[in-house]
């Protein structure tokens, strides 16, 4: 037998609050006073919540947004206007035929990744 009574003593006082009603109607009726409720409580914070949600997303992209071509190139005031014939004329005057491949000069230290021949 254990040492304590497993039951709680609860004053006669008690007995005639609210919530002490609440609990034996809670045991007769759960999905009642417990799921419903809780269940609406989670749909109306949906509901609620949205119109808060699409404003926080709205300010977001009205500070975040995406920049025209032009936008992009007038950042810079000293860029010079780019003109395709423009361009692909002055690649073409270019002599593309005559080049020289030449290595990129290394750090002091790094290494020429070139494998060592083993003798």
């Amino acid at each position: 037998m254990p040492t304590f009574a497993s039951k709680r003593f609860r004053s006669a006082a008690w007995e005639n609050t609210i919530a002490a009603r609440y609990r034996r109607q809670l045991k007769h009726h759960p999905f009642a006073l417990f799921g419903l409720p809780f269940i609406l409580t989670i749909l109306a914070g949906a509901f609620f919540l949205t119109p808060a949600q699409a404003l926080r997303y709205e300010r977001h992209d009205r500070k975040v947004r995406k920049m025209s071509q032009e936008e992009a190139m007038g950042l810079q005031k000293d860029r010079r206007a780019v003109d395709m014939n423009e361009e692909y004329y002055r690649l073409m005057s270019k002599d593309l035929d005559n080049w020289e491949q030449k290595r990129v000069e290394r750090l002091p230290g790094e290494s020429e990744n070139l494998w060592e021949r083993s003798k």
